[in-house]
């Protein structure tokens, strides 16, 4: 019944966008197709820089999900449909991301999308995915698979892979676009590496609202602690806090960190418990704005590495 009713509020948010002559888009730029480029959508910003990477100038991409924003449970706007409507290709991460009220679903429906009128492509494809532990979603796959490079790397060859099969007539642009940014993400891949070395092992346990960084973990060898597993579900609970605390006083955690789309709420309540401080903020399910901090996907990267290292050592 809720799928119904948000399909139905979809389509009519869609039919107010196609009649309006036009108005105040601050939220989002529509562009029409009169520029001969691809017209590309991805859910949220991470994708989005990804993409831009690869395509270059040969195509207008558009995020959905704005800056700051958790892309988890996102609530669309008519724009987010009329540019899905509009779009060439639509790229999108998948492993319950953007499951959160079926919203993404329901928007490729209700702007009438499908594989054979406009590709859509998920970027996990062929990712090794870290499950949920607990909850609803329990035994699914944890979404956050671009906090490790090597999968942020596997992302780039599916953008180009797609790239490719629509638009053949510029492989050679794609592919020498995406090996250049491969070569960067290979480069950052190893300086983490380098700079985890360098942390103690027994401190390695890096504690975050969100079970964002099991991928990241694996990765680079860390262990990941959290308040909740996933965001949208069952979010700072007393339990919750309560496991949380004793691992930090078991284990003498130094630093505490939040992540940049979440509310810090429930993380004093943990720094307030257990003494241990908040070091500052990282990024999980948004980049910064532009112009500010991690304001790209690589130097999100950079930035997390850098405060983690410092919450870890100092």
């Amino acid at each position: 019944m809720k799928k119904n009713l948000l399909v139905l509020f979809l389509t009519a948010i869609f039919l107010i966008a196609g009649c309006s002559s036009g108005g105040d888009n601050a939220s989002k730029d529509v562009k029409a197709k009169d520029d001969g480029k691809l017209q590309i959508v991805a859910t949220y910003s991470v994708i989005y820089d990804i993409v831009k990477n690869v395509t270059g100038d040969l195509a207008d991409v558009h995020s959905l999900v704005p800056i700051g924003t958790d892309p988890h449970a996102y609530e669309p706007l008519p724009e987010d449909v009329q540019l899905t409507s509009d779009a060439d290709m639509i790229f999108y991460n998948g492993f319950n991301l953007e499951s959160g009220n079926s919203w993404f679903a329901n928007m490729i429906e209700t702007a009438g999308k499908s594989d054979d009128d406009a590709p859509v492509y998920r970027l996990t494809e062929g990712v090794e995915p870290q499950l949920l532990r607990s909850g609803a979603h329990q035994g699914e796959e944890d979404p956050h698979a671009w906090l490790a490079v090597e999968n942020g790397i596997k992302y780039t060859e599916n953008v180009k892979k797609a790239l490719v099969e629509v638009d053949p007539d510029n492989k050679e642009t794609y592919e020498k676009n995406a090996e250049e940014y491969i070569e960067k993400l290979e480069a950052l891949d190893k300086e983490i590496e380098t700079k985890a070395a360098e942390i103690p092992k027994e401190k390695r346990v890096l504690v975050t609202s969100e079970g964002a960084f099991k991928y990241f973990s694996a990765a680079y060898d860390f262990e990941a602690a959290y308040i909740w597993e996933i965001n949208a579900e069952n979010e700072g609970t007393p339990d919750q806090i309560k496991n949380v605390v004793d691992i930090i006083r078991e284990r003498d955690i130094p630093g505490l960190f939040v992540e940049t789309s979440i509310d810090p709420r429930s993380m004093e309540t943990v720094s307030n418990e257990t003494g241990a401080p908040i070091i500052g903020k990282i990024f999980t399910d948004s980049l910064g704005k532009e112009g500010e901090d991690g304001d790209t996907y690589i130097k999100m990267i950079e930035w997390n590495m850098d405060m983690i290292i410092r919450g870890l050592t100092e």
